[in-house]
Order: C-alpha cells, then structure tokens, then sequence
C-alpha cells in the first residue's frame, strides 16, 4: 500500500496548527490566571502547545494513511485515534478530480478527490500526493471505471488483461485529442459579463470597509457643497450604491477570470477530461457513457456576441455540483457554432428543428403578465394614498411591454422528438437547449395545471437520472396541446423501448461474437453438447 507525499505533512499541518492554536487562544483567555489581566505569556505557551498538537496531528495521519489500487477496488485505510478502512469499487467511481493551489503547484503536489456514482459528496480525498501520482490515479481509476463496465456487459470476458498485469490498463497522456481552448477574447468576454453571487458579498465588504460604514465619506470633495440636506443624503446613497455595483462587478470579473484561465477540454478514449484556473487549479473528468443530457446555454448578452456555453450531465454528477466547481461547464464560453459543433461530436442529434407551442400559449403568457402588471400598478396607487409617491399611474407604462414580452416567451420555446434524441428550449435572457438521448430517459412527465387545462395545454417532461432534473431543470416540452402531449409521451416511450431493444441485441450479439472466436477443444464442445 502507497502512502501521501510527505509534503503534504508540512501543508496540512500549516492550516491545522492555526486552528488548533486559536482554539488554545480561546482557551487562555478564559482560564488565564492573571488577577490584574490577562497573562500573556500562558496564553502564548498555550497556543504553542496548540500549534504542536497539530503539527503531530497531521503527522500521525500522514503514517497511518494509506491507499491501495487493486484490479477491481481501491483501497483507502486512515484514522488517527480510530481506523477507518474503505474499499471503493471501481466500477462505481463516477468521477476523479484533481485540484491544485499555488501552494501546492510550487510544491509539486495535487489533491485527489473521489466521487462514487449516485453520490454527491466526496467519497475519497488524497491530500496530497505527487503530481504524477495524482494523474496516475486519475487515469487508472476511470480507465478501470470503464474496464469494469465492459466486462459487467459482455460477461466479464473484457477483464483479460486487467487479470494478467494486475492492475487496469492506464490512458497515455499522448492518446488525448484537444478538443477546445478557451482564447484571450472570449476569456474577456466571460469574465466581463458573468455576474458571480459571491462577489456582490465582497463588494458590498470593500465598500463598508472603505467608507467606514459612511458612504457620504465616499463622495468626492466640492461635490455635495451647496446641495439641500435630503438631497446630500440621497445623492451620498446614490454614489454609495454606484460603488457597491463597480466593486462588485471588478471583484466578479477577477474571480471569474482567475476560475476559467486556462480552460482546456480534451478526449481520451470515452472521456472527456478538463482542465481550469490560475490560482486554484482544478482538473477532473467527465465519462462520456454515463452522460445522460447536454445543455446549450445562451445568455444575454452573450448571445449577442454569438458565444453559448455547453454543459454535459452525467448520472448523479452535473459538473459543477460541489461548491468547489462552481457551474462546471464543459465549454463555459465560446462561440456558438463551436459549441454545436462539439455538442455534437458527445451526441450527434441533428439540425435543431424545433416545434413551437400553439399560439394559445403565447396569449396565456400574455394574460399572466398582465396580472402582474396591474399587481405592480395597484401597488403603487396603494403607495401613493399612504406616502409621498406622486404619479403612480406611470407604472401602467408596462403594459405597453407585455404583449413583446410574452412573444419572446412564445419564440424561444419549443421540442422536437427525433429518431435517438428528445430536444426542448424555454427561456429568453438565458435560453437553454437540452439534449436527451432517448436511452436515458427514466420517466416521461405528462403534466397540466389548472391554468393550461383551461388552454387545453400540457407540458411533456423526459426526466433522467442526472442530478439536474432534481432541481426541475430536467428537459421540459413547456405548453404543448394537450393531445400532442400525449403523443409525444407515447414517442418517447416507444423510442426509448425500441433504443433499448437495440442496445440489447447488440450486447447479445458482440457476446456471442466473442464466445464463437475463442479456442476450445472437443472436451469442452462434447460437454457443451450434452448439456444441451
């Protein structure tokens, strides 16, 4: 059995000592025993003894950790003050990532994580092992990952080699195709539109901390001399809020450019393995037979500019589903054609000719945003009656965008049900295209409120096994005929049998391929016969 780097004793004890250090601060200052104050130096010596205590802490899990890659399970023993063994099969490791800081490149170290199939946590982390380590494990585990599946579909007669050497066959560096490579430009481009969640966090953080929680001590000198008091404090707010929003949007753009520098996607074999960040590298993979939907995204604004993003989601794993990954994306921006392209080397489904929804639909999208709109108008009168607010009636404005509105709705939906795959699109300011080989369907949805009953709508869900349809972004015919609806489940069902039929018939046949072209002598042919 193999054990860690022995950098990594150094790297962990570096985050442990500091916090068990605190923790023995904490302590000091409550039980120090100085009777005029604190005594400083017991609350020093404490925090020393904490800082060694995690410095053999990590010591002792860096000896008793250790690690096995066997032909069909891996191995991982651990434990400081209890053991814990793990066998992991290795035909269940859905995912192998590899992430790597600044810290640990100068070092020469990667952290493995382990993902089993239908899992959404880490199953298994190394930290740390070597780099070539790290790549080594990677590649023989999901190169093992794949042998384990073959042989569990053609009887186990795939195992051959694996049985002789001991250990699966590993995927050579040389054999990957580059497949894509983010450029400077669309670098720029995402890193200059994408809005991330957390940076208004930091922003709002760097703001406070610059004005001193005053945003009036923000504006610049001369400019609020002579302004009515209200208006100071409204303008001082209003510049306040100007930069919360640059500071936000800078921090997002670094963070996103520092996330995405890099990006590279390539193929080996039957998987897809990408490559991301500058500070923080990650490196993971994703098997190509266990995608079960593709999505096409195309955002405003990028859609103006003609880039789209492509996301690939496998059986219990969108990448992107830790918080590490963030939204994973197999391409996360490049121009379109590129990524039908490539969305089409993973699944070649076709022309994208899509059914658009009856036009009743559009007019039911019409009535819900009118609803809205007189919702907003009756609360601004209600505003109006009870505060200062003038002019309420300018909210009636609106209606003019509903009828535009509800068009954009009605064009950038639609389906189509093909010979191997069920496409659908919904949305206008980030309209998704879903990719669903009929194989992988699980269950078809067929689903009607009570507001498209009266429309005599429907709405047609291919739900799969990816972790995506749990959060309802499973690929949606939104508002069809109701009639059509049915016929459309019936398609899929019907398609989704007849794939499977195939795919069967196949395995038969390549099993009975492989039996017929192996030696056997008359011994065996005379017993095959009489048990026959």
């Amino acid at each position: 059995m193999k054990k860690l780097h022995p950098a990594s004793v150094a790297v962990r004890s570096l985050s442990r000592s500091l916090n068990t250090g605190f923790v023995f601060f904490l302590i000091g200052v409550v039980v120090s025993p100085g009777g005029n104050g604190m005594d400083l130096l017991s609350i020093l010596g404490l925090v020393v003894v904490g800082i060694i205590t995690g410095i053999v802490y990590e010591f002792a899990y860096y000896q008793r950790f250790r690690y096995e890659l066997t032909a069909d399970t891996f191995d991982v023993t651990s434990g400081v003050l209890s053991r814990r063994t793990r066998e992991l099969p290795v035909r269940r490791i859905q995912n192998v990532d590899i992430r790597q800081n600044v810290v640990d490149r100068l070092l020469g170290i990667a952290a493995v994580h382990i993902e089993t199939a239908g899992g959404g946590e880490t199953e298994v982390s190394l930290r740390y092992v070597s780099e070539a380590e790290a790549h080594r494990l990677r590649r023989q585990l999901r190169q093992g990952a794949r042998t384990e599946a073959e042989a569990e579909a053609a009887d186990g007669d795939s195992l051959a080699e694996t049985e002789v050497t001991g250990e699966p066959t590993a995927v050579r560096d040389d054999d990957e195709e580059l497949l894509f490579e983010i450029t400077p430009r669309e670098l720029a481009i995402l890193s200059v539109f994408t809005i991330d969640p957390g940076a208004s966090v930091l922003g709002g953080i760097a703001v406070s901390f610059a004005s001193g929680f005053d945003p009036a001590t923000l504006v610049p000198a001369g400019r609020i001399e002579g302004l009515p008091g209200p208006t100071t404090g409204v303008f001082a707010l209003a510049w306040g809020l100007l930069l919360f929003v640059l500071a936000a949007w800078i921090i997002s753009a670094t963070l996103t450019f520092t996330r995405y520098y890099g990006f590279r996607l390539t193929r080996a074999g039957d998987e897809l393995y990408y490559e991301r960040g500058l500070l923080q590298r990650y490196s993971g993979t994703i098997p190509l037979e266990k995608v079960q939907a593709l999505t096409i995204s195309e955002a405003i604004p990028f859609r103006w500019f003609g880039y789209a993003a492509l996301s690939v989601e496998t059986a219990g794993y969108a990448p992107g589903q830790s918080g590490s990954r963030g939204t994973e994306s197999a391409i996360p921006l490049a121009d379109t054609d590129r990524v039908a392209a490539l969305a089409r080397a993973i699944e070649p489904f076709g022309p994208v000719d899509l059914e658009s929804p009856p036009k009743r639909a559009r007019e039911r999208y019409m009535v819900r945003y009118l609803l809205v709109v007189a919702a907003l108008i009756a609360g601004a009168y209600l505003a109006a009656r009870y505060t200062p607010l003038e002019r309420w009636y300018v909210a009636a404005v609106l209606v003019t965008v509903v009828p535009v509105a509800a068009h954009l709705k009605w064009t950038n939906r639609g389906f189509r049900v093909g010979d191997r795959y069920f496409l659908s699109r919904t949305g206008f300011w980030r309209r998704t295209t879903k990719v669903v080989p009929h194989y992988r369907v699980q269950a078809v949805l067929h689903e009607a409120t009570i507001f498209q009953r009266r429309r005599h709508l429907a709405s047609v869900t291919a739900d799969t096994a990816s972790s995506a349809s749990f959060f309802g972004r499973a690929a949606t015919a939104h508002d069809v005929d109701a009639d059509r609806g049915l016929e459309v489940q019936s398609d899929i069902e019907e398609r989704l049998q007849e794939r499977l039929q195939r795919r069967m018939r196949r395995r038969t046949v390549d099993r009975w391929f492989r039996n017929s072209t192996e030696p056997t002598d008359d011994a065996s042919v005379v017993d095959e016969d009489e048990d026959t």
